[in-house]
């Protein structure tokens, strides 16, 4: 809504404002068209549209504008539809990972002193409230983490699946923290969650039933929403872990992937809400600037101490920095405890607005870091490779294919045919692909198939393609076939590189990057389709 108590200053703004109040424009089309004017600015000069969200929620801010319950609602629905989608992703064995749960509690632990000692003698709190505020501190954003992870398509790639695993080990202690400084604890009936997995089947099935159109946007929805949101903030336990646990309940689901897009565009639209509602908290002091911008001085200690720790547990430089960088950011649950400790009487409500604007400061100065994130660690890698640990993770480990002499990166339907027809015609075949579930049935049904992220900057460098004759790409993204081959050619391999696409602009691109044959699936359908039909005319 608009503050009337604010004096505005811009001629233009006045009269805009002023026909907001008359209800010719709604405050709706004012946030819409700023974050959209905001974003595409901030898209020119190379920067997430997100960080133009967000300036453009300082804007209004600045101008009188202040968040409205509508906004609020809309922004905390893109949340719970990111976890959600980031849920679909996961798996819980992985949380069960020393490198996951050991590295986020070290680090929380760490951070909490750290933070908590600046507080403490800069600030002024007492050591009690300090400490609490500094563990909010330790927390890293879900929400920006997700974005930039997901941006770069590296969710399924260890270290987004380590970055991720990390997050929801820190939800876990956000939901402690905030039961703490509310006053309030979970339900005893909380520890119904706990027949959660019960109920898989019954998802599993409806997930069957509703098709592929709007129904299954809907399901998504009601899922994060409601028996992820509201059933579990109900219960005490905090929405957005909710969230995250109902989407893992349906992570293996054959059409996990199905609904994780098909709630995308919904999704991202909400999270603008978010964003904006952010820069929309309200006008800092000058003392509170001051401190906020000491806080940001603590995010290369932060992300420092992630890298360490990662390399400690074995992973490699590349994926410990990238991680740490994902997790530099300070998160949106430091709002939510400030808001509960001022609330509770523990805190000025000063220091609520210094919670936002660090939240907002972290996402501008990480976002963009994020986008380059592969370049910054290639510009000093010869530095960050020095701190490596001698042990290596598993995950993390060169990638041996046996006797293998042909490759097939992407094991879906594509890559699962061409197996199946080079394995018939005696060729040594091994699969790569990024989903462990789709690993699991491949090798339940025979296959040699094993893990690989294809978008991982460092993979070619893992993958030992000495014996290597040919590498089919049969994954459905462009950006992610042509990396793939810039990369192969860049390593030295010398072999043959055979790739599918979708339109036929794309082939030239495969061919400029590297690629020696390509293969149209449209065309290759159709061919296929009137084989099948001739086959059958002539038996």
């Amino acid at each position: 809504m608009l503050n009337p108590h604010r004096e505005i200053v811009c001629p233009v703004c006045k009269v805009i404002f002023s026909q907001a109040r008359r209800g010719r424009f709604s405050v709706l089309a004012l946030w819409l068209a700023g974050a959209f004017a905001m974003g595409v600015l901030v898209k020119q000069v190379g920067m997430p549209p997100l960080v133009g969200f967000l300036a453009a929620g300082f804007a209004f801010g600045a101008a009188g504008i202040e968040p409205t319950p509508m906004l609020l609602e809309l922004s905390e629905a893109g949340v719970l539809l990111l976890l959600f989608a980031v849920g679909l992703k996961l798996r819980f064995r992985n949380l069960v990972r020393f490198e996951v749960w050991g590295t986020a509690l070290l680090h929380l632990a760490v951070m909490a002193l750290v933070a908590g000692a600046s507080l403490h003698y800069v600030g002024g709190l007492d050591w009690p409230i300090a400490l609490i505020l500094g563990t909010a501190l330790g927390f890293s954003s879900t929400v920006l983490a997700a974005k930039m992870l997901e941006s770069r398509r590296e969710l399924r790639a260890f270290h987004g699946r380590v970055s991720i695993g990390i997050l929801i080990v820190q939800d876990v202690v956000a939901v402690a923290l905030l039961a703490a400084t509310s006053g309030h604890s979970p339900s005893p009936y909380a520890l119904l969650v706990l027949l959660l997995p019960l109920a898989r089947p019954l998802l599993a099935r409806v997930l069957d039933l509703v098709g592929h159109d709007e129904l299954l946007v809907l399901f998504g929805a009601v899922l994060a929403l409601a028996a992820g949101g509201w059933a579990f903030e109900t219960l005490g336990l905090g929405n957005e872990l909710g969230a995250l646990v109902l989407g893992t309940l349906l992570s293996d689901h054959r059409r996990a992937q199905e609904l994780s897009k098909a709630i995308w565009g919904l999704k991202e639209f909400l999270l603008i809400g978010f964003f904006l509602s952010i820069g929309l908290s309200g006008p800092p002091t000058t003392e509170v600037l001051v401190l906020a911008g000491l806080a940001t001085l603590l995010m290369p200690v932060k992300a420092a101490l992630f890298f360490w720790l990662l390399l400690r547990v074995g992973l490699r430089a590349r994926s410990s920095f990238i991680a740490s960088l994902s997790l530099a950011s300070y998160s949106e649950f430091g709002l939510i405890v400030a808001s509960n400790a001022t609330n509770a009487g523990l805190l000025d409500s000063q220091w609520l607005v210094f919670a936002a604007l660090i939240v907002a400061l972290s996402f501008a100065i990480s976002a963009p870091l994020n986008r380059i994130a592969h370049k910054i660690f290639e510009r000093y890698e010869h530095l960050l490779t020095r701190f490596e640990s001698e042990r290596r993770h598993p995950d993390d480990s060169p990638i041996s294919l046996g006797d293998a002499d042909i490759v097939i990166m992407g094991m879906g339907r594509t890559g699962t045919g061409a197996y199946i027809y080079l394995h018939e015609h005696g060729k040594h075949v091994v699969g790569i692909d990024n989903d462990p579930a789709k690993i699991e049935r491949h090798i339940a049904d025979g296959r040699r198939v094993i893990y690989g992220d294809l978008e991982d900057p460092n993979f070619n460098e893992l993958l030992n393609t000495e014996n290597i004759s040919a590498i089919l790409l049969a994954v459905p993204d462009l950006e992610a076939k042509l990396f793939a081959c810039r990369q192969l050619r860049k390593r030295g391999f010398e072999g043959l590189i055979s790739a599918t696409y979708l339109y036929a602009e794309e082939r030239d691109k495969m061919a400029e990057a590297g690629c020696d044959v390509t293969h149209s699936f449209f065309a290759e359908a159709g061919t296929g389709f009137a084989i099948s039909t001739l086959d059958r005319l002539t038996t």
